[in-house]
C-alpha cells in the first residue's frame, strides 16, 4: 500500500494531532537540549527541531 492511500485512509485530526505532538517534542529537545557550540545541523536552530519533530510524528502517525 502507498504512502498517501494510508494517510488518506486515517483520520486527519490523529495526523495533525501527531504533527503537533512532534514538533512540540522537536522544540523542547532544541530547548533542553541543543547544541551549545551552534555547529549541529539539526538543535542549532528552533526551526529545523521543530520541522524534524513535526516529520517524526507524520512518521510515526503513518505507521
Amino acid at each position: 500500500m502507498k504512502i498517501w492511500e494510508k494517510i488518506k485512509k486515517q483520520r486527519p485530526q490523529r495526523i495533525v494531532l501527531a504533527i503537533t505532538i512532534g514538533a512540540v517534542l522537536g522544540y523542547a529537545y532544541y530547548y533542553f537540549i541543543g547544541c551549545s557550540t551552534g555547529s549541529c545541523p539539526i538543535t542549532s536552530n528552533p526551526i529545523n527541531s521543530i520541522l524534524y519533530g513535526g516529520f517524526a510524528g507524520l512518521v510515526v502517525s503513518i505507521q
